[in-house]
């Protein structure tokens, strides 16, 4: 855990009220999933992205399931804030545990499904989905390994649901 202080101390050390306001901005985009859950639903509406916008959907559900209802609970990490109080806070605290960030699960997932749905959507919100997990960081809410468990995690939910799709839900159904 002392290289991931390390870390996270280093990113205390270049904050700036300009990169304070973005990062908190970050952040809040990502709460809840709700920026990749209205992205789903958009594309559910339209008939050339429905089955995408679905594949999406159940991808999210199966990485907060997994993540957020399952392995949270059983790591049950203390956040990094929680540790040491000394650091100034920028965003609401969360009362979830750490491990592993949700905000990164909810952004890799959507962003590695919109890869394999259309790169076009895909590239932008892989670069929105990186820069929100790095603004959890920043903000002091994960450490990385959080991160890199929250990403790691998404790209296997992404994974298994294209597959899923791809194989087992006949296209015919959407």
């Amino acid at each position: 855990m002392e290289w991931e202080f390390d870390f996270l101390y280093a990113l205390q050390g270049i904050r700036t009220p300009f990169l304070d306001k973005i990062m908190a901005l970050l952040s809040t985009l990502g709460n809840a999933g709700i920026l990749w859950i209205v992205t789903a639903v958009v594309l559910c509406i339209s008939k050339k992205y429905r089955r995408g916008g679905m594949q999406m959907l159940s991808a999210e559900l199966l990485g907060f399931i997994v993540g957020n209802l399952i392995i949270k609970n059983l790591v049950n990490r203390l956040r990094p804030f929680q540790i040491d109080e000394t650091v100034s806070l920028i965003v609401m605290i969360p009362f979830d545990s750490s491990f592993p960030s949700g905000h990164t699960l909810n952004g890799i997932t959507a962003a590695v499904t919109l890869m394999f749905i259309d790169k076009r959507m895909g590239i932008p919100a892989l670069v929105l989905a990186i820069l929100i997990a790095f603004s959890r960081m920043y903000n002091f809410m994960h450490f990385p390994t959080d991160v890199l468990a929250g990403a790691l995690l998404g790209v296997v939910s992404a994974v298994f649901m294209n597959y899923v799709f791809k194989h087992k839900i006949p296209e015919k159904q959407y």
